[in-house]
């Protein structure tokens, strides 16, 4: 949108600082918010390379008088509305990455994007929602743009790269990478905020939990090593194949049997193995991929140690040798429960009486936590499966078939300028 366009636009979004008035979205934001949406959905881009992303962002902030600060973490891009009153500070984040799945939704503006991931030839897909993040965020910044005089405080928008992850294992990425290159220096936020699109809650639903929220998530890689002979003769080799095969199911057991998961889920899984190359040769090694995920950082270090032990130990009993390595992707999400009390009747204006609810814990992670470990975090989830759909039935995130209800949009927008503004307007004493 040109500079000009956003400058003719009128205020498009009523808000009160009284405590029982609740922010309206106007239609023209609303189209406009939606047509932000379809235009990244056509165009996604890989973790990393959100350089178009990027640009649309920046170009935006610029065009509402603020300076933004790009490539940082490769391409996130940061910018800060000081308001023209005195007041707390407060960042609100969105993450802009796709991910490397062929979209299969039937969509006048489905993507056709194809790239490389780690290697490979992949369709990408905004199959997670973050378009939908990018937009609703696109569009607080200039409903808050367009009343800086009356606003108490200053708000950081943050637009982060490659939250699903970096394009390789070692490397760092993401919101991590974006606090070691300082997108806080110089702003210390009281609070940061966040949202999620979500499949499993109807459009019209924002879920929300105290505490622990998601869990932590480590990658972890497995390498065994054994000795190499023909497929003939394995009693003259070491067969790493099935060292690896024994390990996997050992580790198993120590969620089983050696974890109290009623006080504490765990979840240990190996997503590949990778061995050999041909049918009647036992080779050398064999290496297993997988994910740790937990809720508590403790048990977090204590499943890693008992499943070192467990795969040299096995290892050992046949003559071969197992080395682990853990990275990890993202810490617990954490829910700050002052914030969250605090700020729970502000997602209950926007949705209204009845439409926020308590969700469990969940397994999967975001690395909005790495945010939340430098201030007090609140991250939320908007519902997109359409009302009468059947959630259990619906695409997930992640699926090349997740269609999201644009009605969400603007629940997203709404919950996510009543917090803020909620926030900056009656900071705590």
């Amino acid at each position: 949108m040109s500079r000009t366009l956003a400058l003719l636009l009128p205020l498009l979004v009523t808000t009160s600082v009284q405590a029982d008035v609740a922010v309206t979205v106007d239609a023209a934001l609303r189209d406009q918010v939606v047509e932000w949406r379809r235009d990244l959905h056509r165009h996604p881009e890989l973790g990393n390379h959100e350089v178009r992303t990027a640009q649309v962002v920046a170009d935006h902030l610029r065009s509402l008088g603020m300076t933004p600060r790009t490539g940082i973490a490769h391409t996130g891009v940061s910018a800060v509305l000081k308001g023209g009153k005195p007041g707390p500070r407060i960042a609100l984040r969105a993450d802009m990455d796709a991910l490397p799945v062929t979209e299969q939704t039937g969509l006048p503006f489905a993507s056709t994007v194809k790239s490389d991931y780690r290697g490979q030839p992949v369709g990408v897909m905004h199959a997670c929602g973050h378009d939908m993040h990018v937009a609703i965020l696109m569009g607080v910044a200039q409903t808050l743009a367009s009343q800086r005089e009356e606003l108490p405080g200053e708000v950081m928008f943050v637009f982060q790269p490659a939250e699903e992850g970096p394009p390789t294992p070692s490397e760092s990425a993401g919101a991590q990478l974006m606090l070691e290159q300082g997108v806080f220096d110089g702003f210390q936020p009281d609070a940061v905020l966040g949202l999620h699109v979500w499949s499993r809650l109807h459009v019209g639903q924002l879920g929300v939990r105290s505490g622990p929220f998601m869990a932590s998530a480590d990658e972890w890689t497995l390498k065994i090593e054994g000795q190499q002979t023909h497929g003939s003769q394995p009693w003259a080799g070491v067969d790493p194949i099935t060292v690896a095969a024994q390990i996997l199911l050992g580790a198993q057991s120590i969620i089983a049997r050696q974890i109290d998961i009623t006080a504490h889920p765990v979840v240990l899984t190996a997503g590949q193995i990778q061995s050999g190359l041909r049918f009647n040769i036992i080779p050398d090694e064999a290496t297993m991929v997988g994910t740790l995920r937990t809720f508590d950082m403790d048990v977090r270090e204590d499943v890693i140690a008992r499943f070192r032990s467990t795969a040299e130990h096995f290892a050992a009993a046949s003559g071969a040798t197992a080395e682990l390595s853990v990275s990890m992707n993202a810490p617990v999400t954490r829910n700050d429960p002052a914030l969250t009390q605090r700020l729970r009747p502000s997602l209950e204006k926007a949705a209204g009486t009845g439409n926020v609810v308590e969700v469990p814990r969940y397994t999967i992670a975001e690395d909005f936590s790495q945010f939340a470990n430098v201030a007090p975090g609140l991250y939320f989830f908007v519902g997109t499966t359409p009302q009468g759909q059947a959630l259990d039935s619906a695409p997930m995130n992640h699926s090349p078939f997740y269609a999201p209800d644009e009605g969400a949009l603007e629940l997203g927008v709404r919950a996510m300028l009543q917090a803020t503004l909620d926030f900056l307007h009656a900071p705590e004493a």
